[in-house]
């Protein structure tokens, strides 16, 4: 099992940047889960909703493809855009990935 390194960025301007290990085979959201970091996941990282979307800034080409089902909760995400990722669905496989949360206080609950 390789491990890389995954930088997140955040919207929210009280949060710096950091940088974590992620296992190949391991997702984003679970990474966040694992390090107390606040990425919303009400459908509890299944691809059932868009609550943990955010965007791919680099490595899109180291995650597993998109599948139709995620790409229809993107549609419903708020402000979608074309490096939209389910962080659930953001599973390491074979390199470095950067990503960037986007603000999270809009969302009630996980």
């Amino acid at each position: 099992m390789e491990i890389y390194k995954l930088k997140i960025n955040f919207e929210e301007a009280d949060h710096a940047s950091i940088e974590l290990p992620i296992a190949q085979g391991e997702s984003v959201l679970d990474v966040c889960m694992e390090h107390g970091i606040d990425l919303q996941h009400n459908c509890g990282g299944v691809c059932g909703c868009s609550t943990c979307h955010i965007y791919v800034e680099n490595g899109m080409d180291t995650i597993q493809e998109i599948s139709d089902k995620e790409e229809d909760f993107i549609d419903r995400a708020v402000n979608p855009r074309i490096n939209s990722r389910l962080g659930c669905q953001c599973i390491a496989q074979t390199g470095n990935l950067e990503v960037f949360i986007p603000n999270q206080s809009g969302f009630m609950g996980h």
